[in-house]
């Protein structure tokens, strides 16, 4: 099968050309440095297109051949696209911490792994003779050895190839593949060092749409070198188990269903169709158009003297009730005067009153001061 396909606008699109700062640059990088551009190093992506091919083609044949591919990648930006693209191609990654001796000492780590598989089958089967304290305890140590070695746990021995996000971050473990001989796939950016690395790709190692785009493309070639590695040992994977359950080209069975089908679709659509509509003569059309212009010009008039007629009777309305209303407020305008007048005049009566009733005291007191 041919290797994975990818286009120079794919990986101007993901940002493979930015490198870092000026200043920041690694001068055995200046090799694959295109130029410069508002202070950031630009990569010459005419080099790493042909790089990432034989990248590509190496992955391949590593697994054609039965070999293992270990992903590593620890930044945060590569964490996930690491682990997926291990899982999808059936590989192996590390996207947690690198620890020290991972390949260079795999006896003790294979031990750690041995003690995880343990933790993990004691957990599932249940843990009910345990106390709380012992529970939580295995629980830690198991979520820890998973976070570490999760990864590796069915490699099953040292690695025949390393895929590596960032050299610069995973320089441990570049060197240990070295120590070891095992050859590196890297992508290494302007801040970096391409010594150590078999395999270089160019390319920027922070960007997250880069590193997704750099781990599909290993994966994909990894499947490749599967298919590959089947074909030649002689399975045919038209005929696994699993394969989806759908007609084979020669098989007529489907094509017959599939007629039916078709078949039965055109019946219910033609007993839908309405029949067709009786086609009009011109001559007909024209007269029943001049009798409809007819017919509106003579209803013109007679819906103008209708709207006259509406108007006027409307100002009507409006006089009247203006004039209704004017008479309840003069009404009681008029009630409001008098009853102030009539308030007025008992006002004046009472105090007469209290004049004569003064009067009246005052006359015994003088008629009594002169006996």
């Amino acid at each position: 099968m041919a290797l994975p396909e990818f286009t120079l606008r794919q990986l101007l699109e993901a940002g493979v050309h930015f490198g870092h700062q000026t200043q920041r640059w690694n001068p055995r990088m200046e090799e694959f440095i295109y130029g410069e551009r508002n202070g950031i190093h630009i990569m010459d992506l005419t080099q790493t297109v042909p790089m990432l091919d034989a990248a590509l083609n190496v992955a391949r044949e590593t697994v054609a051949k039965g070999g293992r591919i270990l992903f590593v990648g620890t930044k945060r930006q590569a964490s996930t696209a690491i682990a997926e693209a291990a899982e999808k191609c059936a590989q192996y990654y590390m996207n947690h911490r690198w620890l020290g001796g991972t390949l260079t000492n795999w006896q003790t780590v294979s031990q750690s792994i041995n003690r995880l598989k343990a933790l993990d089958e004691k957990m599932a089967t249940g843990s009910e003779g345990l106390t709380k304290k012992e529970r939580l305890g295995m629980e830690r140590e198991q979520s820890k050895l998973q976070a570490s070695l999760g990864g590796i746990t069915q490699m099953g021995g040292v690695p025949d190839l390393l895929f590596v996000i960032d050299v610069k971050k995973e320089a441990l473990a570049v060197a240990e593949a070295n120590k070891l001989g095992i050859p590196v796939i890297a992508v290494v950016d302007t801040n970096c060092s391409p010594s150590g690395v078999d395999y270089i790709i160019p390319g920027n190692d922070d960007a997250a749409r880069a590193i997704s785009l750099y781990c599909d493309l290993i994966a994909r070639s990894a499947l490749d070198g599967m298919t590959e590695q089947m074909g030649a040992a002689g399975v045919d994977l038209g005929e696994m188990e699993n394969v989806p359950l759908e007609p084979e080209l020669g098989d007529d069975t489907g094509k017959e269903e599939i007629a039916e089908a078709v078949a039965a679709d055109t019946a219910v659509t033609e007993e839908e169709k309405p029949e067709s509509e009786p086609i009009l003569d011109e001559p007909l059309v024209a007269e029943a158009v001049a009798a409809d212009t007819t017919a509106a010009e003579e209803e013109k008039p007679k819906k103008e003297k209708a709207a006259t007629k509406k108007k006027a009777t409307t100002k009507k309305e409006v006089s009247e009730s203006s004039e209704e209303d004017a008479k309840p407020k003069s009404k009681s305008a008029t009630k409001t005067k008098k009853a102030k007048s009539v308030s007025k005049e008992a006002s004046v009566e009472v105090e007469n009153e209290d004049k004569d009733a003064k009067k009246a005291k005052k006359k015994p007191k003088a008629e009594a001061a002169k006996k």
